[in-house]
């Protein structure tokens, strides 16, 4: 048995927790959900039947972990040898911007797709405050760098770095240069390319 069982769809953020398994070099066995008849044993472990979901089969028992930051997170830990983590002077940065990415990243964006702008007497309401204010802020912070913790990859951007790069792809983060840049880089990964490679042959055959 693989050390990790994948739930995943290629056509959704379950491409973000296959580059992160790659990244990390981990075994694991994929098992495509179909949203019309989704498995019992992948509504077990994650009753939301939301993808990604990993269980990672480990010495002590099953361990489900759904999110895919908590997922890039887990995984980064569970492998150390793959040098993913922060040193201790990074780890402020690590922490930070993954779930700056996880948690106004995401819902500016989706707030944005959806149509919803939320006034300006609703910002304090509002964990992103509004969509410029939580691009530039991002923006900001990879301006003058190479990676999110400086100029060490970590997991920090496998998560970061899918935020940009599918916010790029869809038309949903600016093109500005910082973006653009750091996308680019984040495509040179030898294992960013083996994971899309996976999910690009999947949506291929998907479609046929």
């Amino acid at each position: 048995m693989a050390d990790y069982t994948f739930f995943t769809n290629p056509m959704s953020r379950g491409q973000i927790a296959r580059w992160a398994l790659h990244e990390a070099g981990a075994d694991y066995q994929q098992v495509i959900i179909d949203w019309q008849a989704k498995p019992e044993a992948f509504l077990s472990a994650n009753p939301m039947g939301k993808v990604p979901t990993i269980v990672h089969h480990a010495d002590g028992g099953d361990r489900a972990v759904t999110e895919a930051a908590a997922i890039c997170l887990y995984l980064a830990e569970m492998h150390p040898e793959a040098g993913l983590l922060p040193n201790d002077g990074q780890t402020a940065d690590y922490y930070r911007w993954t779930f700056f990415a996880a948690g106004p990243v995401e819902a500016a964006i989706t707030a944005k797709a959806l149509g919803f702008a939320p006034k300006a007497e609703q910002e304090r309401m509002a964990g992103w405050g509004n969509f410029e204010k939580t691009m530039s802020t991002l923006e900001g912070h990879l301006a003058d760098r190479e990676w999110v913790c400086g100029d060490v990859f970590t997991m920090a951007d496998v998560y970061v770095g899918s935020a940009v790069d599918w916010g790029l792809n869809f038309g949903t983060v600016p093109p500005n240069t910082t973006f653009v840049g750091y996308a680019e880089r984040i495509q040179a990964r030898a294992a960013y390319k083996t994971a899309k490679a996976i999910d690009g042959a999947l949506i291929a055959e998907m479609k046929k």
